[in-house]
């Protein structure tokens, strides 16, 4: 009989990170409450897990005057929705009586900083400002904080990174790339965030400590891609474009939902370098995360 370790409350439960987490804390004991704005496809997957599903309303508030009781009180949390909404929760999370909060936030507020997309640039600039916000309620309250944050995330066909790629070279069947594509990237993989998440929740040397997470292992963007296509069973092909031409490509494939989000500026990011080291991460967490093996589950 697993051990209770305590109960933890769960923001974006639904999320890609919330699917691989749920399981591993209810195997470590934790009673889970689950929070998230939208239910329907994940609570499903998850539906034998035992865990207190909650619809996330902003209007939770702790200046109603309704104290929570002991039993509702929850002193560990992990946010898995973006950290520059965060801040509309902490109502919330003071009503429950946080004690410490695990958030994420990305490696992407140092990437797109300077990036050539002004969208990408208020991307930067929103993970800045959500840490900083995050930081100062908790200092002012007395609650512990821990951030992390990943590289490029996938796994699960749920990402936005992989799993697009791997969509567009099952509708195209090719790749576009901008020049060699040699820039270095570290794909980490939802369960190992996840595994993240789990070991910074009583971890006295993550408190009040951030930390970049990245995969168990650096390749070209080009090679990355290769492996997408050998996991579809397809022979890599590449068709290499100028940036007018990219930028042209963009715009016609941005009148598709699945990429919508794509930009020209992720293009010229190709051919950067977006190295992180997690040795702070493994030295403090434990954290080991698995090096870049692709299966299909983690495309389809």
């Amino acid at each position: 009989m697993t051990t209770f370790t305590g109960r933890v409350g769960v923001i974006g439960a639904t999320s890609l990170v919330g699917e691989c987490l749920l399981p591993l804390l209810i195997e470590r004991g934790w009673e889970v409450v689950a929070f998230s704005r939208r239910m329907q496809d994940t609570q499903h997957r998850l539906k034998n897990l035992l865990v207190d599903w909650q619809l996330l309303r902003q209007e939770e508030s702790s200046d109603d005057g309704n104290i929570p009781t002991t039993e509702k009180q929850i002193s560990h949390w992990i946010c898995l929705a973006p950290i520059w909404v965060l801040p509309e929760y902490f109502p919330l999370l003071s009503l429950y009586g946080a004690k410490h909060v695990v958030a994420i936030s990305s490696t992407s507020r140092f990437t797109k900083d300077n990036s050539s997309d002004p969208a990408e640039q208020a991307l930067a600039e929103r993970l800045v400002d959500g840490e900083q916000l995050f930081i100062g309620w908790a200092e002012k309250n007395q609650v512990l904080w821990t951030i992390l944050r990943p590289t490029l995330i996938y796994g699960l066909g749920r990402d936005k990174n992989i799993g697009v790629i791997a969509r567009f070279i099952q509708r195209f069947a090719f790749s576009p790339l901008l020049g060699e594509a040699q820039g270095l990237r570290q794909p980490v993989h939802a369960h190992d965030v996840a595994l993240g998440c789990l070991a910074a929740l009583n971890a006295e040397k993550a408190f009040n400590r951030s930390y970049n997470i990245s995969g168990g292992e650096t390749l070209p963007y080009r090679a990355m891609v290769e492996r997408i296509f050998l996991v579809l069973g397809r022979k890599p092909r590449f068709v290499t474009l100028p940036l007018w031409i990219f930028r042209g490509t963009v715009f016609c494939l941005r009148v598709l939902p699945r990429f919508r989000h794509w930009s020209v500026a992720m293009a010229e990011r190709m051919n950067q370098d977006l190295v992180f080291d997690h040795e702070d991460a493994s030295r403090d967490l434990g954290f080991c995360p698995r090096p870049f093996l692709l299966t299909r589950e983690d495309i389809s």
